[in-house]
C-alpha cells in the first residue's frame, strides 16, 4: 500500500469564506465545490508529509497548516494587501527557512515558509 495523498479538512459553517485566502492569497485553484465541501488544490507535484510537533520552532505554538510557497515576499504582500494581521514574523529561522504566521478566516493558524 502506498499514501496518495493527504487532505486537510477544515471546519466551516460557510466554505466560501476560504476563496479570499486560499484562492486569492495562496493561488490555490477551487477544484471541487459541492457546496457543502470546497477543495483547493495546486497543480503542482507535492512530497506527501505529516508532522507532529510539541511546538512550532522558535517557542511559536504549533500551526494548524504548513504551506511552503516559491515566492514569500509575494505571499507576504497579498496578505498585507487583504489586511490579515501577521501573528509571527516574517523571520528567518536558523533551520533554513523564512516564514510567517497568519490566521486563515477560520481562525485556523497557518505557517507561510519558504526554504532559504
Amino acid at each position: 500500500m502506498q499514501v496518495k495523498r493527504i487532505i486537510a479538512n477544515i471546519r466551516t459553517e460557510d466554505p466560501t469564506l476560504a476563496d479570499r485566502f486560499y484562492r486569492d492569497i495562496l493561488g490555490l485553484e477551487l477544484a471541487m465545490d459541492h457546496g457543502w465541501i470546497r477543495t483547493y488544490a495546486s497543480l503542482s507535484h507535492m512530497t506527501v508529509q505529516v508532522s507532529v510537533a510539541q511546538e512550532g520552532g522558535s517557542g511559536t505554538d504549533v500551526p494548524d497548516l504548513s504551506v511552503e510557497v516559491d515566492d514569500l515576499e509575494e505571499a507576504l504582500r497579498r496578505v498585507k494587501a487583504a489586511g490579515i494581521p501577521l501573528v509571527y514574523g516574517p523571520t528567518s529561522e536558523p533551520w533554513g527557512v523564512r516564514r510567517f504566521y497568519v490566521r486563515d478566516p477560520f481562525g485556523r493558524l497557518v505557517n507561510i515558509l519558504q526554504h532559504a
